[in-house]
């Protein structure tokens, strides 16, 4: 059994082993989609895949749309040469349940993949036929949220963008300038209308693929490399860049997922590691549970995709949703497991959700300290997706996610996944930030963790952020004796908003912190007594 056009034509072998199998003519579809495209996606990754391309084959699988997928890869080409070309552009999806069981899918949705190479003048060409199409209604993306960054720490602009703001749309090099010059070519063809849809997993994220591709249309424009008219035509209502707000967790392909694959009969199925270090595998394994809502602006008309699960609102019930889960829902109790999970040895999230201490700390958090300065969006229940997170997804013990993956970059996002809350509490004449005891705790716990000394006095690897080459120097005479000087040695650190969104001694939560922190390093153990301490 092989996961390709030729090797799925025994539909029986695999209907035999418990798969799902697409239900429609894939030629037929693949030839309208070639003839009159409606969706191209930007990030041929792992929720791509899992979540859009699942969503449209079952809505082929329903009859409701007759087209499928076009995906196309900007940042690492080898994704698209090494991993869809030789399986025909499908993918396996493991749907890992909280019950046990794990339902098998072939998505065969996406027909046809690119690579946004501009040095491939047959590729380019194609997406500038896809972008001229009067078909076309949509481009979205995954591409993280530096994907559409075009300055580096310093705030100034990336080589490749600089060189693409001189040099125009023809053969761009940087990833937005090559997106904004496909834009560029749906202007000269007419105006074309198009929604251009950020599905990253970032605040407003539509306003940052905006504020990107309205750079180049205005360098380009200003200096005569652009026809007259371009930079209106991004900045009209015949361009949409909607938010949305994106949830479903898609860990790396899991070696125990490819072994029952492997055990099933499915051969080629090894990941493959690319010049790029980026891992991808013909399989991808994800939770059950799944949210996209998206803000209903489309110019140029779209499908009806609520018939596969989307969510269609305004933009402020989109922001609402986003802040739910971003700042009380979901994220901080993933952070706070992910702190004390790398702290206490634990490798997977479902592990930590066994240990009575961290559960109830994310519980705390999330039910008490969070909740009541939640604002309900109306189409998603707060507290009801608190006990999806906590009682179904976190739990799911066939979910490989790691609390050192979810580590990563914490200094970036603690100011939104906490600091959203503190600032709620310290403007709300009804609440005191003085009730807040654990989002504190997190916060002295992810200093521990940054002497990269676990809870048994063994040194650990620190998951990468930006911030590790400015913190961990200030952290390094700390000892695991009960010596430290906290406040002396955390002022500097604790003043700083925009790591944790606020100055914490303005708020009165920098001293908590502080003897928090020193409990944590009066030695081995220290982690989990205090845990103990001050959650159960």
């Amino acid at each position: 059994m092989k996961l390709s056009e030729a090797g799925l034509k025994d539909r029986a072998a695999w209907e035999e082993k418990g798969y799902r199998l697409p239900q429609f003519d894939r030629e037929a579809v693949t030839a309208n989609t070639h003839k009159a495209p409606f969706w191209i996606h930007f990030g041929a990754g792992n929720i791509f895949r899992a979540f859009q391309a699942n969503a449209v084959q079952n809505l082929l699988n329903d009859g409701v749309l007759d087209r499928g997928l076009v995906a196309a890869e900007g940042y690492d080409y080898e994704i698209i040469t090494k991993m869809n070309r030789p399986h025909d552009d499908y993918t396996l999806l493991a749907t890992l349940k909280a019950d046990g069981t794990v339902e098998k899918t072939v998505i065969g949705s996406i027909v046809e993949s690119l690579t946004l190479d501009t040095d491939n003048k047959e590729e380019f060409a194609r997406l500038q036929e896809i972008f001229s199409n009067d078909s076309l209604q949509m481009a979205s993306f995954t591409i993280t949220e530096k994907g559409y960054s075009l300055t580096n720490s310093h705030g100034d602009f990336l080589p490749d963008v600089e060189k693409d703001f001189c040099a125009g749309p023809e053969k761009p090099a940087s990833y937005m300038g090559k997106v904004a010059s496909l834009l560029y070519t749906r202007f000269v063809q007419g105006a074309k209308p198009l929604s251009m849809v950020s599905m990253d997993n970032c605040s407003h994220n539509g306003d940052k693929l905006a504020a990107a591709i309205t750079a180049f249309a205005e360098q380009w424009e200003e200096k005569g490399l652009a026809k007259e008219g371009f930079l209106s035509y991004v900045k009209s209502d015949k361009v949409a860049f909607p938010w949305t707000m994106i949830d479903k967790i898609t860990p790396r392909p899991n070696t125990s997922v490819e072994q029952m694959l492997i055990g099933d009969g499915i051969e080629e199925l090894a990941p493959v590691i690319t010049s790029k270090n980026t891992y991808v595998a013909p399989f991808v394994n994800a939770e059950e549970c799944e949210y996209l809502v998206i803000e209903d602006s489309f110019p140029n008309g779209r499908p009806a995709l609520e018939k596969g699960g989307f969510i269609f609102t305004d933009r402020a019930t989109v922001d609402k949703v986003e802040r739910m889960k971003v700042c009380t829902c979901l994220n901080p109790l993933h952070t706070a497991l992910a702190v004390y999970g790398c702290l206490l040895g634990y490798e997977l999230i479902s592990e930590e959700m066994k240990d009575p201490c961290l559960k109830k700390l994310v519980e705390t958090i999330g039910y008490k300290e969070g909740l009541p300065v939640v604002t309900n969006p109306g189409i998603l229940d707060p507290k009801e997706f608190i006990d999806t997170v906590i009682n179904l997804r976190l739990p799911n013990p066939f979910m490989p996610d790691a609390p050192q993956r979810i580590a990563t970059d914490t200094s970036q996002k603690l100011p939104i996944r906490f600091g959203e809350t503190i600032k709620a509490y310290d403007k709300d004449p009804s609440l005191d930030t003085a009730d807040l005891k654990l989002i504190p705790l997190v916060f002295a716990g992810w200093l521990r963790y940054l002497m990269g000394v676990d809870d048994k006095g063994e040194k650990f690897e620190l998951s990468a952020d930006p911030m590790l080459g400015v913190l961990c120097p200030k952290l390094e005479s700390v000892k695991l004796d009960g010596s430290v000087n906290a406040e002396e040695t955390l002022h500097s650190i604790l003043t700083e908003a925009k790591i944790f969104g606020v100055d914490l001694y303005e708020v009165g939560l920098a001293p908590l912190v502080c003897s928090y922190f020193t409990e944590l390093t009066q030695g081995v153990g220290a982690v989990r007594a205090t845990l103990e301490k001050y959650v159960m």
